[in-house]
Parts: structure tokens; C-alpha cells; sequence
């Protein structure tokens, strides 16, 4: 029997391990079972090239609970160790001086260090155990099994054993009294779906029953035997590991239910990441519905190394805008703090964001050019990922003209050319420049949009919260354009042409007609604005100036504006139609408590309109309109 000290030159770096290094005890299990994956899956090389003379087999894992004793199990049927090689990778922690990690990590345990440097894994089982016995035993047959004890301090015990007598190691946790929760089988079953959904070797976690199917023949009333057969809890070939070619689409639907049990959607479509240089990276993202949802708290993009969950949280691995999806993302190459559960931020991370961009992007060509119909109905849930990614990726910014849609407030979807040419001839200015109306709710915006139609031009429907922001990367990128929301002002002011207009006021009568409905309203809300109009045309008009109200959307989205202003009072245009026969009355009527009456009501239905009366004020609007009803 040996004994003596780990090699560390620190006595608490078991302490250390336990409060420092891994903020999160659960983990613990994780590192344990990958241990156990990569001592299989190396014993599976050794014996494909022929170095190991032994049968592999079909190895699992196997993870078993002794509530009585206190103990927990993990069991691999791997390559074992011998005691030299114990004394190498369990005595010798391999990394470089206990100062150095004591200066990395007595404050945080989010400091640098690739996973692997340190050679910790291990050790997470002294954060739950209080004691930590490695029973394992070599595939070189001629070696003896070793039983390995240590308690959580420097000091340990080496011997041979003769009560392991098959290939592998197997680890043995005497749990501490303050972690007997992972003697319970919930919680144990809860973190192995959580971490080791999808290792690549079997884990077996108990038995469970099944019923046999009855034989050809059997009686009616035939009882069909049960077996006992092992519970395996995971997937060891998940879709990701797979071949596009070898997949259908409800294998990947299958997938993305095993990823959300709770999601009873099904994606809309997916993306099958896998590139090997310059770096490795492999996965399935989703696009699930999304409409204008912007919510990603829940049901996120998974980040995984080598089949090992590590976390949910993967910004800077994937772009900002991806985030909205789903899916799987693996990766040896993400660069990890040394408790693996932090990204570091690094070149290759970047390098694996632009690749993640590029492939969504020509995802999106490629299925616009398959089937247009299906693109354009899939649309408005995926416009907000799309939008997202236009403001936010130059590289995205500048394929979308081939992907991104612009819909009319009738249904019909236009890429950009295809818009540029539908409203060039009829949509131009004076000075030349293409005005592209747009519409953010038709329903509210009915009556302008309407009106545009009637002069015969296209408004577009842009309803996402984050469309303030999008038309200004368009109009500065693209020349000669600029976006007019369709009450922005009249219709005959948003794309003003070359036209003479006709007045039945000369300017005195004008004058005189402003002043009216300015000390009639008395609200500094509003600007009060003529306009030599139709005679048919409304006449009030509420519109709100283009540059305030995008000014306040974009603040409301979470960007001030390009002067980064905030608190932007309310303020609209009331557009009074001159030409109008309502004009022509208030000018007429000497009473002026009775016209100061008609301009009131007329700017109640201008408010009603633009859903602008409430209250107190709607209240008073519905009361006199019936008293109007008994004159």
C-alpha cells in the first residue's frame, strides 16, 4: 500500500476547488461522466488502430445511487488506469503551480483558462463528497486493479485490490452531509437530462421494465411477459452528429421536441451547421415562430463541447440577432474558463460568429429561391430575426436584399428590386428621390392608407418594434430613397409632385381661418397647418411629423435617435383642408361660441381617428354626438 500527498504545494486548494473554482456544486456530475466518455471513446480508438488487444464491445456508463451508505456510483467500462498512471493524472494536478491558480481565482470564478489546462474535472467531486475512492483497473490485462482513497485533503492512500476484476474505473462519492441531495433520484435523473442528454456513450441510471410483444398465434386472452432491461438515459447520436443526407424533416422536428419537450410547435425550418476548418464546429439551429416576439428567456440555443451541455448562455458565439432561435451548437474549439461553464473571449469565437451569419444567410437565399409561396408565408414569423440581423451584421446587411421582404398592406411580398420597380414610375419625387410609404398598423392607419391607394400608390406593412431603427439603415445605405409613414403628413405632401394647387381662399380668408381653429382648440399639441386640398378630402387631418415620431419608436426600442434625445414631447400637425366646404362654414358663421363648437367636434373625429381620443375626452365626444342625434 502507498500512501502520500498530492502533488499540489497549497493545503486548501480543496477548499479552494469547492468555493472558487465551480460556482455551481451540480456540476460535479458532469465532469465525472465526461471523464468516463473520454476514457470509453479512447479505449474505442486504441482498439480500432489496433494498440488495444481487447474486445470494446458496447460500453456504457453507469450512474448508481446508494442512499443507504451515502454513496453515489459512477461506473465506466473504459480504459482503466494502472497505479503509475493513477499517481500521474490523480496525485499530480496538472496545472502550473497552485500560486498561479490561487491568483486566478480567489477572487472569481469566471477568470481565463481553456478547458483541459488545469486537469480538474476530477476534483469537482470534493465539492459534494467528502471522501473520494477510485476502484479501476487497466486494460492491459497484466496489470492489477488499484483502489485509491482520499478525505479532501493533500493526503492519500494507493493500493491493489482484488475486488474490481473487469476493465474500467469506477468512482465512488461518499456524499457529504451537506449535499444529500444528489442521493436523491430526482435530482440525479434532473441533471443527467440537463448535462449528459446526448454523451456519446450509453448511461445507464437504473432499470426499467418492458413488456414483451405477444408471439404469432397467442390466445386472445395471452398475458404478454415483461424483462427488465437497462434504463439508458440519453441520446449518444444525436442529430447534430450526423450527416445532413442521413436526416429527414421529421428527424429534425423529432430533434428540436427532444431539445423542448414543453414546445408543441414545430420549427418553422432549420439550419445545419458543420464545418471543420478552420475551426470545428457542428450543430442544428431553428427558426420557431416568432412573429414580433422579441422575448428569449426561455428555450435557448444550447451550447455543447464535444456532446457535453455547458451552457445556455451563448452570446458571442452566436450573433445577437440568432439569439431569437433554437437549437444546438458544439464546438471543441469555444475556448472555456477552466470550470467550463464561462466563454472567453477569444479570435476563434468571432471567427465562428461570421460563419454562423454567413450560413443563416444563404439559408435564407436558398429558401426563397426553393419555394417563394412557402417563403412568403413564413414571413412575418421569422421577419424579426431577419430585421434584427440587417441592423445589427453589416456582412448580413448586404445579402438581404436577396432575402428580405417587404410586404404591401395588401399581402403582396416584394423583395427590394422587385419594389424599387413596382413604385419607381409613381412614387418619385420632384427632386427624384423614390418615397416608399409604410404603414405600421393598418388597421389604426386605414383612412391614410386608403388615400394613397386612391392616388394608386403601394404602402408598405412594417409592424416590427424594431423598424424606427431599420429604415434608418436603409435610407443610409441606399441613395435616393427615404421612407414616409403614411400619417406622416397629407398624402399630397409625402410625395410632393410638380402639381399647381387650386385655393377657393385668397390669403386674407386664410389667415382668418387658421386663427379660428387656433383659439378654438388651444392645445400646443398641435400645429395647425392649411392646405389647398380636394374638396372631397377630410377637413382635419391629424398627422405626426416623420423625424419626432421615429425619434420616440426608436426610444421606446431601446436607441435615442442619432442625437440619443429622450423624452420627446407629443406633438402632430392638425392639416386643415382650405378647400373644404367645412372651411368655408366656419369662415361664414358669425356665432362664435357655435363655430368654436363645429372646430372642436371636427378635431374630436380627426382624433378619433388616429385612435387619439380617450378618456374623459371620448366620454364627452360620445355624450354630445347623442345629444346632436335628439336636435
Amino acid at each position: 500500500m502507498t500512501k502520500g500527498n498530492i502533488n499540489v504545494s497549497v493545503e486548501n486548494i480543496f477548499p479552494l476547488i469547492k468555493k472558487f473554482l465551480y460556482s455551481d456544486h451540480e456540476i460535479f456530475l458532469r465532469e465525472l461522466i465526461s471523464n468516463a466518455t473520454d476514457a470509453t471513446l479512447k479505449l474505442k480508438h486504441l482498439t480500432n488502430i489496433g494498440e488495444a488487444k481487447v474486445d470494446y464491445g458496447n460500453p456504457k456508463i453507469e450512474v448508481r445511487i446508494d442512499k443507504e451508505n451515502k454513496k453515489l456510483h459512477i461506473i465506466d467500462q473504459g480504459l482503466g488506469m494502472t497505479a503509475e498512471e493513477v499517481e500521474k493524472y490523480i496525485n499530480q494536478v496538472a496545472f502550473s503551480g497552485a500560486e498561479e491558480f490561487l491568483d486566478k481565482y480567489k477572487d472569481s470564478a469566471k477568470d481565463s483558462g481553456i478547458i483541459g489546462h488545469f486537469g480538474l474535472g476530477f476534483y469537482s467531486a470534493f465539492m459534494v463528497a467528502e471522501k473520494v475512492e477510485i476502484l479501476t483497473k487497466s486494460y492491459r490485462e497484466e496489470n492489477p486493479a488499484v483502489r485509491w482513497i482520499c478525505d479532501g485533503s493533500p493526503e492519500f492512500s494507493l493500493e491493489e485490490t482484488t475486488d474490481k476484476t473487469d476493465r474500467g474505473t469506477e468512482i465512488i462519492l461518499h456524499i457529504a452531509e451537506d449535499s444529500t441531495e444528489f442521493l436523491e433520484e430526482s435530482k440525479i435523473r434532473e441533471l443527467l437530462m440537463k448535462y449528459n442528454k446526448f454523451m456519446p456513450v450509453p448511461i445507464k441510471f437504473g432499470t426499467k421494465t418492458e413488456t414483451l410483444p405477444l408471439p404469432e398465434g397467442a390466445a386472445e386472452d395471452a398475458v404478454a411477459e415483461t424483462v427488465e432491461v437497462d434504463n439508458i438515459v440519453n441520446n449518444p447520436t444525436p442529430a447534430w452528429t450526423k450527416a445532413p443526407s442521413e436526416l429527414k424533416d421529421e428527424d429534425y422536428k423529432s430533434f428540436y421536441h427532444e431539445l423542448y419537450p414543453m414546445q408543441f410547435e414545430e420549427p418553422l425550418f432549420n439550419i445545419h451547421l458543420n464545418v471543420d476548418y478552420p475551426f470545428n464546429l457542428t450543430g442544428v439551429l431553428f427558426f420557431p415562430k416568432l412573429a414580433n416576439n422579441l422575448n428569449i428567456e426561455k428555450d435557448k440555443i444550447q451550447l455543447y463541447q464535444n456532446q457535453v451541455y455547458v451552457t445556455d448562455e451563448v452570446k458571442g458565439i452566436v450573433p445577437d440577432f440568432l439569439m431569437l432561435l433554437r437549437g444546438v451548437i458544439d464546438s471543441p474549439d469555444i475556448p472555456l474558463n477552466v470550470s467550463r461553464s464561462y466563454l472567453q473571449a477569444d479570435g476563434a469565437v468571432k471567427k465562428i460568429s461570421s460563419y454562423i451569419t454567413k450560413k443563416v444567410a444563404d439559408k435564407m437565399v436558398s429558401l426563397i429561391n426553393e419555394n417563394r409561396d412557402d417563403y412568403d408565408k413564413k414571413w412575418n414569423d421569422i421577419k424579426i430575426v431577419i430585421e434584427y440581423g440587417m441592423i445589427s451584421e453589416d456582412k448580413f446587411f448586404e445579402k438581404s436584399d436577396k432575402f428580405a421582404l417587404y410586404p404591401t398592406t395588401d399581402g403582396k411580398y416584394f423583395l427590394w428590386n422587385e419594389l424599387e420597380e413596382k413604385i419607381k414610375p409613381n412614387q418619385t419625387d420632384k427632386d427624384g428621390n423614390l418615397v416608399i410609404l409604410y404603414a405600421t398598423n393598418a388597421d389604426e392607419q386605414h383612412s391614410y392608407i386608403q388615400s394613397a391607394k386612391d392616388k394608386g400608390y403601394e404602402v408598405i406593412l412594417l409592424d416590427s418594434p424594431i423598424v424606427p431603427h431599420l429604415i434608418q439603415k436603409l435610407e443610409s445605405s441606399k441613395e435616393k430613397i427615404s421612407f414616409a409613414r403614411v400619417d406622416a403628413d397629407h398624402i399630397n405632401n409625402l410625395i410632393k409632385k410638380d402639381e399647381p394647387a387650386i385655393s377657393k381662399l385668397n390669403e386674407t380668408e386664410k389667415e382668418t381661418l387658421k386663427k379660428n381653429v387656433e383659439e378654438s382648440i388651444n392645445d400646443k399639441k398641435f400645429t395647425v397647418q392649411l392646405e389647398d386640398l380636394d374638396s372631397n378630402d377630410a377637413p382635419f387631418t391629424i398627422t405626426q411629423p416623420e423625424f419626432m415620431r421615429r425619434m420616440k419608436d426608436m426610444q421606446a426600442t431601446g436607441g435615442g435617435g442619432m442625437f440619443g434625445m429622450g423624452g420627446f414631447p407629443e406633438m402632430y400637425n392638425l392639416v386643415v383642408n382650405s378647400n373644404s366646404e367645412f372651411a368655408t362654414k366656419i369662415l361664414a358663421n358669425e356665432n362664435i361660441e357655435e363655430k368654436s363648437s363645429q372646430i372642436k367636434y371636427a378635431l374630436d373625429l380627426a382624433k378619433l381617428s388616429q385612435n387619439l381620443l380617450k378618456g374623459k375626452e371620448l366620454t364627452d365626444f360620445i355624450q354630445r354626438s347623442y345629444k346632436q342625434l335628439e336636435k
